[in-house]
C-alpha cells in the first residue's frame, strides 16, 4: 500500500513537471509567432513604400516635363517682350524725332505766320491806295505822265513789274498758307499714328507681361510641388530605411528569442531530469525501507513526504529559470532627469505622437527597456535620434528617442541594449525649440503615420 502511494506520488510529480515544461514553450511559440508576424507586416509596409516611391518619381518626372514646357513658353514670351520693348523704344525715338520736327515746324510756322501777317498789311496798304486813287486810273496817270517814249516804255515796265509783284505776293501768300495747313495736318497725323502705335505696343507688352507673370506663378508652383515631392520622397526613403532596419532588428530579436528559448528549454530539461533523478532516488529509498518495522516504515513514509515537498520546491526553482522582471519593472525612465512638458495628442494643428521631457544641463538618455537598436542616425525632423525594438511578454514595442545632443549617440544600428543603458544626451537638434527629449512608444513597429503610437504615461516611468 505504501509502495502504491509512493508510486502515485512519483507519477503526479512527473505530470506537474511535464506541465510546467509545456506551458512556457507555448508562450515562447506565441512570442516567435508575434515576431514573425511583425516581420511580415514590415515587408508589406516596405512594398507599399516602394510603390509610393515609384509614384513620387513619376510625379517628379511629370512636374519636370511641365516645367520644360513652361520654360519654353517663358522663353518665347521673353523674346516677344524683348522685341516689343525694342519696338516701343523705336516708337519712342520716332515720337521724340517727330516732336522735334514739330518744334521745328512750329518755328517755321511762326515765320510763315509773320510773313503772312506782313503781306496782309502790305495788301491792305495796296487796297487802301487803290481805293484812294481809283486803282487802274492811277496806273494810267503814271503812263500818261511820261515825258518821252522811252520814259513811257519804262513806266509800262514799272507798272507791269508792280502788278506782277502784287500777284507774286498773292501767290506766295496762298502757297505759304497751303504749306502751313499741309505741314500741320501731316505732323498731326504722323504724331497721332505714332502715339496710337505706341499705345498698342504698351498694351501688347502689358498683355505679354501678364502672360509671363502667369507662367512665372505656374513655374513657381511647379517648383514648389517638385520640392514637396522630393521632400515626400526623402520622407518615404527615410521611412523605408527605418522599416528595413526594423526588419533586421526584429530578425535579430527573433534569433535572440530563439536562443533564449533554447536556453530556457535546456534549463527546464535539466531541471526535469534532476527532478526525475530525485524521484527515482526517493523511490529506491522507499523500496529499501519496506522490510523494516512499522515504526521505521512510518518514518520512511514521512521521509518520502519530505522528499515530495522538496521536489515541489525544486519544481518552483525550475520555473524561476525564466529571466525575472528587472528591478523596477520592465520599463525605466528614458531620461535621467526632466519635467513632462507636452503629452501625446493634438498640438499646434498636428498629432504629437509622443511626450516631451525637458531639463537643462547634461542629461543622459537611457534605453527604456532591453532591446535591439533599429536605427541610430540624424533626421531633419527628429534630429539626432535612436529607434529601439523591444519584445516584452510576447508583445513587440518600439521606442523613439529624438532631438539628442549632436555627437552624443553612443549606440549603432543592430546593437543590443539593456534597460537603463545610456544611449545619448538630451539636446536640441532637428525640429526642436529647446533642449528636451521627445519620447515615443509604439505598440508594434514604427511607421510614418504613427498609427501604432500609444501614450507612454502609466506604462513607462516618466
Amino acid at each position: 500500500m505504501k509502495k502504491k502511494i509512493a508510486t502515485m506520488s512519483l507519477v503526479a510529480m512527473m505530470s506537474v513537471g511535464a506541465i510546467s515544461a509545456t506551458l512556457p514553450t507555448n508562450v515562447m511559440a506565441d512570442k516567435l509567432n508575434d515576431l514573425n508576424n511583425q516581420s511580415e507586416n514590415l515587408k508589406k509596409e516596405k512594398t507599399g513604400i516602394d510603390s509610393q516611391l515609384n509614384k513620387a518619381d513619376s510625379e517628379i518626372n511629370r512636374l519636370k516635363g511641365e516645367q520644360k514646357t513652361v520654360e519654353s513658353e517663358l522663353k518665347r514670351l521673353n523674346e516677344e517682350i524683348k522685341a516689343t520693348e525694342t519696338k516701343i523704344t523705336e516708337k519712342n525715338n520716332q515720337i521724340n524725332s517727330t516732336k522735334t520736327e514739330i518744334e521745328k515746324l512750329e518755328k517755321e510756322i511762326e515765320i510763315l505766320i509773320d510773313r503772312i501777317e506782313k503781306r496782309n498789311e502790305l495788301l491792305k496798304d495796296r487796297a487802301r491806295s487803290l481805293q484812294e486813287t481809283g486803282g487802274v486810273v492811277s496806273y494810267m496817270d503814271v503812263l500818261l505822265g511820261a515825258q518821252s517814249f522811252s520814259d513811257f516804255i519804262g513806266r509800262v515796265g514799272a507798272v507791269a513789274t508792280i502788278v506782277e509783284a502784287d500777284q507774286g505776293i498773292l501767290r506766295e501768300h496762298q502757297a505759304d498758307k497751303d504749306q502751313l495747313e499741309e505741314n500741320q495736318a501731316k505732323v498731326k497725323a504722323e504724331l497721332a499714328s505714332l502715339e496710337k502705335m505706341h499705345e498698342e505696343l504698351k498694351k501688347m507688352k502689358s498683355g505679354l507681361s501678364a502672360q509671363k507673370a502667369e507662367k512665372d506663378n505656374l513655374m513657381a508652383f511647379l517648383h514648389e510641388e517638385e520640392e514637396h515631392q522630393h521632400a515626400a520622397k526623402v520622407g518615404l526613403e527615410e521611412e523605408k530605411n527605418i522599416l528595413a532596419s526594423q526588419e533586421k532588428a526584429i530578425a535579430k530579436a527573433i534569433e535572440l528569442e530563439k536562443e533564449r528559448q533554447a536556453e530556457v528549454a535546456k534549463q527546464q530539461e535539466a531541471a526535469r531530469l534532476a527532478e526525475i533523478a530525485k524521484q527515482e532516488a526517493a523511490k529506491k529509498q522507499a523500496s529499501a525501507s519496506a522490510p523494516q518495522s512499522n515504526n521505521n516504515s512510518s518514518s520512511s513514509s514521512n521521509s518520502g513526504g519530505g522528499s515530495s515537498s522538496g521536489g515541489g520546491s525544486s519544481s518552483g526553482g525550475g520555473q524561476a529559470v525564466t529571466p525575472p522582471p528587472v528591478s523596477g519593472g520592465q520599463w525605466t525612465k528614458p531620461a535621467a532627469a526632466g519635467v513632462l512638458t507636452s503629452g501625446l495628442g493634438q498640438r499646434w494643428g498636428s498629432f504629437h505622437a509622443g511626450v516631451d521631457l525637458a531639463a537643462s544641463g547634461t542629461v543622459p538618455i537611457l534605453a527604456a527597456s532591453d532591446g535591439v537598436v533599429i536605427n541610430s542616425y540624424y533626421s531633419s525632423s527628429y534630429g539626432e535620434v535612436v529607434f529601439i525594438a523591444h519584445s516584452i511578454n510576447g508583445v513587440t514595442y518600439t521606442t523613439v528617442y529624438a532631438h539628442m545632443r549632436s555627437g552624443s549617440r553612443s549606440v549603432s544600428n543592430g546593437a543590443t541594449v539593456s534597460k537603463g543603458q545610456q544611449i545619448g544626451l538630451m539636446g536640441n537638434t532637428g525640429d526642436s525649440q529647446g533642449q528636451h527629449l521627445h519620447f515615443e512608444l509604439h505598440k508594434g513597429g514604427w511607421n510614418a503615420a504613427k498609427s501604432n503610437a500609444i501614450n507612454p504615461v502609466g506604462i513607462v516611468p516618466l
